[in-house]
């Protein structure tokens, strides 16, 4: 069942808007080369001025470290870091799924243990789903944790593992038991300490020439019995309820939006026909997403279950991230000049090049399409 409730953001997310501006213009060191993928910037520095701000966990209870506070307000927030090119890769994944998963599945002692360090902007986590001849179908993962005396014994490798070479944590999805009959059993989660737990971090070297990516090798990793996330065996419930947070967020059709900014930029005063079909064609997708992805938030506000909108909102966002940079690009052809027409020209080929050597990731993270598409239709009862 497919439900996207008609939802606005309330009347005080404009005073947090501007606050965000406010603490954005006076950090503008951290703006010099802005980009708003939120994997472009691993800055550890930016990431504790956030989390002394409060607006790291800003939904989780204060007893955490966390604001208590509504996913709207978490949402203003994103949004505004997002649409300037904030570096917020370091604290990304922590705060947006990893923590969220531990407040609803971890022990007690995980809490307190973990999720102050994320607040403050000190714990940085990442991802341990994907593996090598799996792609997106996470049911052929084949990382193994044995029972070993008091802990496991995980051998495996998990793959595209962002930021994993400099972050602390990762939250590996790993096989602790077997049953031909139903490929979705037997799954767990563990807490992987990627500095201390023995394991084999290799950085992949991406087209721009960057190092976000990792192959994450484990090989007779011992990882003692308290980081267990959750249950034994109930890793899938728990990884396929996490998704719901990784998909839906404004990141999902915001990772071009720096073309979008500079094109209208390069606009000249009296845009051609084509042009101001374009830029009115690219606003009315964004709006629209934009609405939709809102309406998540609320969603995860009365706690409901959203793994089939998340999948939506992230299907169609990546759609309009590779879509945006082309139609911008087709739309400016034509000449133009004067010096400030220059400046702007020189901006948005500066923004496209960073956004086209990025987006080859943008519709495989967090499960490519053929696999959301997926997701959709078994919502829909189309299979």
């Amino acid at each position: 069942m497919l439900q996207l409730d008609q939802l606005s953001l309330p009347a005080r997310s404009d005073d947090l808007r501007v606050e965000v501006r406010e603490f954005l213009a006076e950090h503008s060191q951290y703006l010099q080369h802005p980009n708003s993928d939120f994997t472009a910037g691993h800055n550890p520095e930016f990431s504790a001025l956030l989390g002394a701000r409060g607006w790291i966990g800003m939904t989780w209870p204060e007893q955490y470290g966390g604001g208590g506070r509504s996913f709207f307000d978490r949402y203003v927030v994103t949004e505004e870091l997002l649409a300037a090119g904030a570096p917020v890769s370091a604290h990304w994944i922590a705060d947006r799924q990893s923590g969220p998963l531990l407040l609803r599945f971890g022990n007690e002692a995980q809490r307190e243990t973990y999720l102050p360090q994320v607040t403050q902007g000190k714990a940085f986590f990442s991802i341990g789903m994907s593996e090598p001849n799996s792609g997106s179908d996470l049911a052929s993962v084949r990382t193994r944790a044995d029972k070993s005396g008091d802990g496991w014994v995980i051998n495996g490798t998990k793959l595209w593992s962002t930021d994993a070479h400099r972050n602390h944590y990762m939250v590996a999805l790993v096989r602790t038991d077997q049953n031909p009959d139903n490929r979705h059993s037997g799954f767990s989660q563990m807490l992987i300490d990627l500095r201390n737990d023995n394991v084999n971090i290799r950085p992949i070297r991406n087209i721009s020439g960057t190092e976000d990516f990792n192959e994450v090798v484990f090989d007779d990793t011992f990882v003692p019995a308290d980081r267990l996330v959750g249950e034994p065996g109930n890793g899938w419930a728990q990884v396929t309820s996490e998704l719901g947070y990784e998909r839906s967020g404004p990141e999902r059709f915001l990772s071009a939006f720096r073309v979008f900014v500079e094109l209208v930029r390069a606009a000249p005063a009296e845009p051609s026909p084509g042009l101001a079909a374009a830029i009115g064609r690219l606003a009315a997708h964004l709006m629209t997403l934009r609405r939709m992805s809102i309406s998540v938030a609320g969603m995860l506000e009365q706690e409901k279950e959203v793994v089939v909108e998340a999948a939506l909102v992230k299907e169609l966002g990546n759609n309009f991230e590779k879509l945006l940079p082309e139609v911008a690009r087709l739309a400016l052809a034509e000449p133009v000049s004067g010096a400030a027409h220059g400046a702007a020209l020189s901006r948005f080929q500066e923004a496209y090049r960073d956004t086209m050597l990025l987006s080859p990731a943008f519709t495989l993270r967090g499960g490519t399409r053929e696999i959301l598409r997926g997701v959709i239709a078994r919502g829909l009862g189309l299979r």
